[in-house]
């Protein structure tokens, strides 16, 4: 067989294997990186806003994140749902497959659903938005009773509860890829790990998930790899970071700082490489907070659309340049 011949079939080969992942994303089926450095990158957000922002457009990324509560579809918020909606539409028309991660309910936020209320809500939203294929069961399950000042204290599952929406999701949509458990790797490393753990003796070997879901915000912060090692070794299957990037500002850890948040958007690829089972990441988030004064904020741009210097991280390395042309704001 001659050089030239053989180029071709890999060529062709190469088009066919193309066209199958293409396929796959499309289904609604976790398409596989092309390498074991190279899990498929996305961004999550909350703001319809972020497709139309060109910046965005010029990463060409196909996969977006969206948390929403669990109860959305019944349409108890003015803001939830038609939010929701023109999001959805957003990325529809770019072509975007959505991943949506529900959470608690605005209406009773410091109370769990049972399971056959969960498992009602999310019938109603699959019901609303058959489009919607890839999901995951309740974002950062691990997190815990949070109290903030005014409405923002919230509270979360409990190892089983989490096994039992996990069940009932899977029940309600059989063919749907879903991320099986989704926690947040925090600095108390044991307790993620005995989170996972109870959750796992609730499911036994042969209900485990093949798919789980990381927040390392803790580790691409620090500059360290325990959490992300810890969860890789309790776990198999594939593990996507379902949230993660530098932190501009977190009050009592971080103080507001542009050119740490470049550092840690860095090491988070350092991070993503360390396992072939890292098969998608989504940065976490698109738009920044309104005033230097905001609790968290981990914007790649400002509340203005204005890209920051961690976006030429991203740009660098989805579209493998050298340089990012993009002009950002400073600190």
């Amino acid at each position: 067989m001659t050089r030239a011949r053989l180029s071709l079939i890999l060529i062709v080969l190469a088009g066919v294997l193309a066209l199958a992942v293409g396929s796959a994303v499309g289904a609604g089926v976790p398409a596989q990186p092309a390498s074991s450095a190279s899990p498929i990158v996305g961004v999550g957000d909350e703001q319809p806003t972020m497709f139309s922002n060109s910046a965005f457009r010029a990463l060409h990324t196909k996969i977006a994140r969206y948390v929403t509560p669990y109860d959305v579809a019944t349409n108890h918020s003015h803001n939830d749902l038609p939010r929701l909606k023109a999001w959805l539409a957003a990325a529809k028309k770019q072509g975007i497959q959505p991943l949506i991660a529900f959470y608690h309910s605005d209406r009773t936020a410091r109370k769990m659903p049972s399971v056959a209320a969960y498992k009602s809500a999310v019938k109603r939203f699959l019901k609303a938005f058959p489009q919607v294929k890839l999901l995951q069961p309740w974002n950062e399950a691990n997190r815990g009773n949070v109290k903030e000042s005014g409405n923002g204290s919230y509270s979360s599952p409990t190892a089983s509860q989490s096994a039992q929406y996990y069940l009932a999701l899977k029940a309600v949509c059989p063919k749907c890829t879903i991320v099986g458990l989704d926690v947040l790797d925090s600095t108390d490393v044991p307790a993620t790990i005995r989170y996972i753990n109870v959750f796992k003796r609730y499911l036994g070997p042969k209900r485990l998930p093949s798919i789980w879901g990381l927040h390392n915000y803790s580790d691409t912060n620090r500059f360290h790899a325990t959490g992300t090692r810890a969860v890789l070794a309790d776990t198999t299957g594939q593990l996507w970071l379902t949230e993660t990037g530098g932190i501009v500002k977190l009050s009592g850890d971080f103080p507001f700082s542009l050119a740490r948040q470049t550092k840690a958007t860095r090491y988070m690829f350092t991070l993503a490489g360390l396992s072939r089972r890292i098969t998608r990441l989504y940065v976490f988030q698109w738009t920044g907070g309104i005033t230097a004064r905001e609790r968290f904020d981990a914007g790649l741009t400002d509340v203005h659309g204005r890209p920051r210097p961690a976006y030429c991280v991203i740009y660098e390395h989805v579209l493998h340049k050298r340089s990012c042309k993009v002009k950002t704001v400073k600190d």
